[in-house]
């Protein structure tokens, strides 16, 4: 479970800081900053959801549980976003998981207040819309990508959203956890992820991926993801 540390001021999600300063200043109090480790479960299908989180460093997966236990990833939130929006939408439960893919920081605020806040702020509520929209936006272009590109084209995608939303050009991943995410079979994935590594986007040691030609990832990509990207202009590694 999620693990409090010392309050500190909310840094590194882009909805906090897009709020206006007294719709910001409203909720400010009552942010908690948590440590989300690996595969921490933030709620069940169908389970209630005690708490929205707004990461600040931390990836979380929401994820559809087949009939036969595999999972297949629906959408990804990072520093651009909020995980539980089914409370904004005015429902107490999703019929998804979400769960930690990457550990790191975030805040968390308490359901209930979270709740009084969208009553006292129509910034608040304009600014979630407009996020809620996007998030809609990524498990629409996720599932059409899941019909229409091959598994080298949708391993480069989830690489580039992964990406963008860490603050390295290196990140953990396991290649079952990423067959998990791509409703694939371990073998499909090491091809693919084995033939972006041939062509020189990345490196794959150990569970560990490394990005080494960013444009190279988004040429083997298919053509839509979500969020947009981040991650032009970064350093490449040595």
């Amino acid at each position: 479970m999620p693990t409090s540390e010392a309050s500190r001021e909310p840094v590194g999600n882009r909805l906090l800081t897009a709020l206006p300063r007294e719709a910001y200043e409203g909720i400010r109090p009552h942010l908690e900053a948590v440590s989300l480790g690996p595969k921490d479960v933030i709620y069940e299908p169908d389970g209630p959801i005690p708490h929205v989180y707004f990461p600040a460093g931390c990836i979380v997966s929401l994820v559809a549980i087949m009939g036969d236990g595999g999972m297949f990833e629906l959408a990804t939130v990072g520093k651009e976003g909020m995980v539980g929006v089914p409370l904004f939408l005015e429902t107490e439960t999703a019929p998804f998981r979400a769960f930690t893919q990457v550990p790191g920081p975030a805040l968390r605020l308490d359901a209930g207040v979270f709740k009084d806040a969208m009553g006292r702020s129509r910034s608040l509520v304009s600014l979630l819309h407009r996020y809620a929209q996007v998030l809609f936006n990524q498990v629409a272009w996720s599932s059409a990508c899941g019909r229409a590109h091959s598994i080298e084209q949708r391993c480069a995608r989830w690489l580039l959203m992964t990406h963008d939303r860490v603050d390295s050009d290196r990140f953990e991943l396991t290649q079952e956890f990423l067959g998990q995410m791509l409703g694939v079979h371990r073998p499909r994935v090491n091809r693919a992820a084995g033939a972006l590594q041939k062509a020189g986007a990345i490196r794959y040691v150990r569970g560990r991926i490394t990005v080494l030609d960013r444009k190279g990832l988004e040429a083997a990509s298919c053509e839509r993801r979500s969020p947009p990207s981040e991650g032009e202009g970064r350093e490449q590694p040595d």
